[in-house]
């Protein structure tokens, strides 16, 4: 499982991020919190926290989290999924460091079929 910040080329400054489930197996019942935090010009700053429920993601396949404004790459920003394999619940976090996702980190994700910066 991956999550994904893709630039969406052909819609202008728009970016979205992304579920990659690169298993074998469906996941069930996905729920993504997310929230940014970090320091800016000295300060201590947060976003809220959003909550998402994804529903579920078949096996080799990917699904839309957010979109997420460029103004909060300059925070850390924290993807926690929760999902069901089963009867058993996994969760995992995600955390896209500060100024980590920009131009220059760009790289093709090849499920989604467009360019972004990947976490595994």
């Amino acid at each position: 499982m991956e999550i994904a910040v893709v630039k969406e080329e052909k819609i202008g400054n728009n970016w979205k991020v992304y579920l990659i489930n690169k298993n074998n197996f469906e996941l069930d019942n996905v729920l993504v919190s997310s929230r940014g935090y970090g320091q800016i010009d000295g300060e201590e700053r947060k976003t809220s926290v959003l909550r998402h429920l994804v529903g579920n993601v078949d096996a080799n396949d990917y699904a839309l989290i957010e979109p997420i404004d460029p103004q909060v790459f300059v925070l850390s920003n924290e993807y926690w999924v929760s999902y069901y394999v089963g009867s058993k619940i996994y969760d995992k976090k995600y955390v896209f460091v500060a100024g980590t996702i920009k131009e220059e980190n760009l790289i093709e994700i090849k499920m989604i079929g467009k360019r972004g910066v990947l976490h595994n």
